[in-house]
């Protein structure tokens, strides 16, 4: 069985670097940060302190959505850390409840995000994509993270099925994780 621990980054960096450090040395596997620009600290800069104080942990946001930020922002921003971070980084994304909400906006629906995770895997592959009708590249990307998707409703979850490389479940009811 493998651990990980997630961080509401309302606590000092410090702290979280600290958390992290002491969380690998325990045997944790992976490192987990609240993604939810108005309510708490920005998680990228803390997920590069992260990498740069860790050496085997795996990393990521729980979880981003593809509304808030620009695609193509959002897939540079994981090629690098992934570089950063040796392989390590992971892109735990989702709907987007909290960050959506929190401006007054619904969550993305689960096709927006299907297509999303489509096109994020593509750029940071390297591949060109269609992007808003101009073809896009990022030439430097070679090797995107692992992506996991967080959804409890029966669409997300079976599209995560399709095509996530692992599920994020959140105060999951036992028979839903049964179902999965």
């Amino acid at each position: 069985m493998q651990f990980g621990i997630t961080f509401k980054p309302d606590i000092t960096v410090e702290r979280i670097v600290a958390l992290t450090r002491q969380a690998e040395a325990a045997g944790f596997e992976y490192g987990w940060i609240f993604d939810s620009h108005v309510l708490w600290l920005e998680p990228y800069p803390m997920l590069t302190l992260m990498a740069a104080n860790t050496k085997k942990m795996k990393l990521g946001p729980c979880v981003t959505n593809p509304a808030v930020r620009d695609l193509t922002v959002t897939a540079s921003l994981f090629a690098t850390l992934n570089l950063i971070s040796g392989g390590r980084m992971q892109l735990g994304i989702g709907r987007g409840d909290s960050s959506r909400r929190v401006l007054g906006k619904k969550p993305v629906g689960a096709g927006d995000l299907e297509r999303a995770v489509k096109t994020l895997r593509e750029l940071m592959s390297g591949r060109e994509v269609e992007y808003e009708g101009q073809p896009t590249r990022l030439t430097w990307a070679k090797v995107p993270p692992p992506v996991w998707i967080a959804g409890y409703g029966p669409k997300v979850l079976e599209m995560a099925g399709r095509i996530a490389d692992g599920v994020i479940l959140q105060f999951a009811d036992p028979d839903l994780i049964e179902w999965c």
